[in-house]
């Protein structure tokens, strides 16, 4: 698993680390792992040349050490300083010592054109509020050079915290992060500008809990439910399926495509759309009447496609099992029963539907995506999966969020959702906790999103079949 630490937890953790190293140790440490990234790709470092954007901060000290270790190898380092009178002073030493050249922001331009890799050492996880006018301009300077951008810790511009981009960002080709993850290079839009990212490990002692996470192929492989010898369908869980209207059978349909592919035993169908459920899956089991009447389950998923249908997302949510609302459903449910059930809900609002819950724009949605999702989780005391290029799920009991990375935009296809809340609904009812079954859904529906489209258009049809396949892959082959 990936865990991201905040900016105060890392600089905790480095201040006690320092106390007991030599003093600059910890900075060579990250400069070596920098150097080494950067000789890799580029591949032959003897004649390539350098650029080093450098800020008066630590990330600019790093930059310059790193600098200094190519320039050495045979590569032509020059160092674009900032803030002259406020450069590290030992890494400058060691830049000019190796034979490096040092410039100024105006004069950098020559020294970009020509660039094989650019080092992005502007600024830190210190870094607040966006870049500053002439670092600004170098951003965007940078854009138009043909380097590989390597970004150092994580790119300057972006929020380590919170993933928020406050206007110009160095847009990297990978970023050498050092320690463990920040939050910013795992939840968009910051994370579209990290590129590949390269973890160092520089000997920090940190909490074993962190403030992110991320699911990998292990992980999402131990959390798979999976049959006994004296399982029967019953005991594998049945999920209960409350969608699709007349003016929306199509949404019913997908989202027991989902279910039926999500692990549990068997699936209830409650709802209008019956018939349109059992033409594509007679194995079904169909009830025409209230949810409340359709039969024995452990969990169910209520709003896809229900319409103005608030009789049956109520009816629902008055069951105690574990409920997943989506779609209609977070716009037809009483606020009050959300907050007041007891039994586990998880609740899966796209950027939008977030806003109308929380009464803010949606533009404040997804610029500061990782505050609303936990903003949700505690206002409802609910688990909630938060919608996205890069879907985040917060827990009820504010634990630490997951960022989901498997995600495509390719997703972006009507049903998808309904496919997902399916798929993570029946997750639930073969007996995973809300969390887990929201993460683990995310991760299978985002590896059948790319197994489907390969490239080119996919229907939510395509995602539901993709299914199985990724399921096999994830329990047969879990790289670490």
């Amino acid at each position: 698993m990936r865990t991201a630490h905040s900016a105060e937890t890392v600089r905790a953790a480095e201040r006690a680390l320092m106390a007991e190293l030599p003093e600059g140790a910890l900075m060579q440490r990250a400069a070596a792992g920098l150097a080494a990234a950067c000789a890799d790709l580029l591949g032959r470092v003897y004649g390539s040349r350098i650029v080093l954007l450098v800020g008066s901060g630590d990330n600019g000290g790093d930059a310059l050490y790193a600098g200094a270790r190519l320039a050495r190898r045979g590569a032509g380092a020059t160092a674009v300083l900032l803030a002259p009178e406020r450069t590290h002073e030992g890494g400058l030493a060691a830049l000019r010592g190796a034979g490096g050249q040092v410039t100024t922001p105006a004069d950098a331009g020559p020294a970009l054109a020509r660039a094989d890799l650019v080092l992005d050492g502007i600024v830190g996880i210190g870094g607040k509020g966006g870049l500053r006018p002439e670092a600004a301009e170098l951003a965007a300077a940078v854009r138009e050079s043909d380097a590989v951008v390597v970004a150092v810790d994580l790119p300057s511009g972006i929020e380590a915290d919170t993933g928020e981009v406050l206007g110009e960002a160095v847009r990297a080709d990978a970023t050498v992060t050092f320690g463990t993850y920040k939050p910013g290079l795992l939840i968009d839009p910051a994370r579209s500008y990290a590129g590949a990212v390269r973890l160092v490990d520089i000997g920090l002692d940190l909490p074993a809990v962190p403030e992110l996470e991320a699911l990998q192929y292990a992980d999402v492989a131990a959390l798979l439910p999976e049959p006994g010898a004296e399982s029967d369908k019953y005991r594998r869980g049945v999920v209960g399926i409350a969608a699709g209207s007349a003016t929306y059978p199509g949404a019913a349909v997908l989202a027991v495509a989902g279910a039926l592919r999500g692990g549990a035993g068997a699936v209830r169908y409650s709802g209008p759309a019956g018939d349109e459920v059992l033409a594509r899956f007679p194995e079904t089991l169909v009830h025409a009447g209230p949810p409340s009447a359709a039969g024995r389950v452990q969990a169910w998923v209520v709003g896809p496609g229900i319409g103005e249908d608030a009789a049956r997302v109520a009816d629902v949510l008055a069951q105690d099992v574990p409920v997943l609302v989506d779609a209609d459903g977070l716009r037809l449910a009483d606020p009050q029963v959300l907050r007041s059930r007891t039994a586990p809900t998880v609740l899966t609002p796209h950027a939008g539907e977030a806003a109308a819950l929380l009464g803010v724009p949606r533009e404040e949605v997804e610029s500061a995506r990782l505050a609303s999702v936990r903003r949700l989780a505690a206002e409802f005391s609910a688990t909630v999966l938060l919608k996205g290029s890069t879907t985040l799920v917060a827990p009820a009991d504010g634990g630490p969020v997951r960022a989901n990375p498997t995600g495509t935009s390719w997703l972006a296809t009507a049903g998808s959702g309904d496919v997902l809340s399916g798929l993570s609904g029946a997750l639930l009812a073969a007996g995973l906790s809300g969390v887990d079954a929201a993460s683990v859904g995310a991760y299978l529906h985002g590896l059948a999103g790319r197994r489907a489209a390969s490239g080119a258009p996919a229907s939510a049809q395509d995602v539901a079949a993709a299914i199985p396949e990724v399921w096999r892959d994830v329990r047969g082959e879990a790289p670490a």
